[in-house]
């Protein structure tokens, strides 16, 4: 029996097929059915393939790949391919109905992708690229430029369809990927960010840092308000929109970002948004109210001058729009004032010439009101503040100087700098380190 090309095969696909014209599995499967005409340019179609290796590489290095690229390549085509089989995978595993048979005549079409032999089309093009690309040694990686999350659960999903020993356990592999993890970039991403007028709505956020809420001094209190709320939200429980409210550099933002990673791995996703992109915000919740996760739309440093109107979007999504907002979404938001809208003393002057002065008080309160659970978050006493330091000090033991000389150096730093704040100790931990260690 003749064996298919790529390019047949890639035709046979039915779940799989949108794969979209300008994809390099496509690309690549088109050069490699010219290679095989007689006659062919195998100088034109060899600067074809190499492009499309070019792009494969680039996608490796965003993603971290390594080793097999092109099984990597095809897991992340799997991984990534929302359709109506791989969202419902999603929510329940292997299902049940006659699409099974069209996924499974897929998955076979994959591992024989998976399969394929370059040899041939390496001879005709006088290049090495797939021999390169099936036994790739990454160098430098880095978790700062690439989402580890996402190598890992792709060269995951790889390795099982690899060992995978007959149709059966190839589906099962598949399905459990899609309820163990999701599909698409919500499947394999923490958190993302609204764009400002590209193509995506959304976007992933491809590096993420790895704080954690142990990593914050202090605030014990405050640190567990924040769990209680957010363990009530991926359990499916009620739960409230929180703000952080209080003074500037005392750990707000860290620790709405601790959470994302304390329990990404129970279905928590995060999504920043600015509050110049409030208008937006219907647009989010609907892309995100049917899927199998629970996101917290993350809105930092928010708050609004007097003359600005975009909070009345925010007030609208919250609770009072005809909509109301699905189960599976919350809004964090970190701000310096616990009001968020800025008042002004003619707020309170009966003699400003607003005949219903109350309301427009109100107008201004009832932002900050609709959300349930309001953190304060102060700067630290003198004793507190040097207490951070020592602290964060401990995590340097390569450092050594005496307490009496770290604390009067630490005086020196907040007076010069005017500020008790938990950034403000990290910051001079960071010098202290950076020129003593």
């Amino acid at each position: 029996m003749e064996t298919k090309n790529m390019k047949q095969l890639i035709s046979e696909l039915i779940i799989y097929r949108d794969l979209g014209e300008g994809c390099i599995l496509y690309n690549l499967a088109e050069a490699l059915s010219e290679v095989e005409k007689e006659g062919a340019d195998t100088s034109a179609l060899a600067g074809k393939v190499r492009q499309e290796i070019h792009r494969l590489l680039d996608l490796s290095t965003k993603y971290g790949f390594n080793e097999n690229l092109w099984h990597n390549y095809l897991a992340f085509i799997l991984a990534m391919t929302e359709t109506p089989f791989t969202l419902v995978s999603e929510k329940v595993g292997a299902v049940e109905g006659s699409v099974n048979e069209f996924a499974k005549s897929d998955f076979a079409i994959f591992k024989k992708l998976f399969d394929y032999d370059f040899a041939p089309a390496e001879k005709a093009l006088g290049t090495n690229c797939f021999s390169t690309i099936l036994s790739y040694k990454a160098v430098g990686k880095s978790e700062r430029i690439y989402n580890k999350s996402v190598s890992e659960k792709v060269q995951e999903l790889s390795r099982g369809i690899e060992n995978a020993a007959d149709a059966g356990e190839l589906y099962k592999v598949i399905t459990d990927f899609y309820k163990k993890y999701g599909v698409g970039m919500f499947g394999l991403n923490k958190s993302f960010r609204v764009t400002d007028g590209g193509e995506e709505l959304l976007v992933p956020i491809t590096s993420n840092g790895t704080v954690v809420l142990s990593d914050l001094i202090g605030y014990e209190k405050q640190k567990q308000q924040l769990l209680d709320n957010t363990e009530a939200f991926v359990n499916g429980k009620k739960a409230n929109n929180v703000l952080l409210y209080g003074d500037a550099g005392t750990g707000k933002s860290t620790s709405i970002k601790a959470i994302l990673n304390q329990y990404y791995d129970q279905g928590l996703r995060m999504i920043e948004i600015y509050k110049h992109q409030s208008k937006d915000l219907s647009r989010v919740i609907d892309l995100v109210k049917n899927r199998n996760y629970r996101f917290i739309i993350y809105m930092d440093d928010l708050s609004f001058e007097e003359f600005e109107t975009d909070y009345k979007y925010l007030k609208a999504v919250i609770e009072g729009g005809l909509e109301p907002k699905p189960d599976n979404v919350l809004i964090y938001a970190t701000s310096n004032r616990q009001h968020l809208i800025k008042e002004s003393w003619k707020d309170k002057n009966d003699h400003d010439g607003d005949v219903h002065r109350n309301d427009t008080i109100q107008e201004k309160l009832s932002l900050a009101n609709r959300f349930g659970v309001q953190i304060g978050y102060f700067r630290p006493s003198p004793k507190e503040f040097y207490n951070i330091i020592t602290e964060l000090m401990k995590r340097h033991p390569e450092v050594e100087i005496p307490s009496e000389e770290l604390m009067a150096e630490a005086n020196k730093w907040q007076v010069k700098h005017a500020s008790f704040s938990g950034r403000t100790a990290q910051q001079f931990v960071d010098y202290i380190v950076g020129t003593r260690g």
